[in-house]
């Protein structure tokens, strides 16, 4: 239940990004954002067991988890709004 309280106050932030960046295509773009991140829950979960077999810890997920979100965070920095035009 808590997760998807968190999860879903993604959603807004991401539709407006897509609103804003994309316009008019901007739900096509959110739906690839959205597969995007269903394939990538699904991958880490898969990735979960193949470390729980090959190494007997979730150690090695942890801290490549850990590496992605900084690497996300870095990106998330270069994001640059768009300038509007002056009306």
């Amino acid at each position: 239940m808590h997760f998807g309280l968190l999860d879903v106050a993604t959603v807004p932030p991401t539709l407006t990004l897509c609103r804003e960046l994309y316009g008019k295509d901007s739900s096509i773009v959110f739906d690839w954002v959205a597969a995007a991140h269903q394939l990538g829950a699904g991958l880490a979960a898969f990735a979960g067991g193949v470390a729980r077999d090959a190494f007997g810890s979730y150690d090695p997920l942890w801290v490549g988890a850990g590496a992605l979100c900084g690497a996300g965070a870095l990106l998330a920095l270069m994001v640059v709004r768009p300038r509007r035009a002056a009306e």
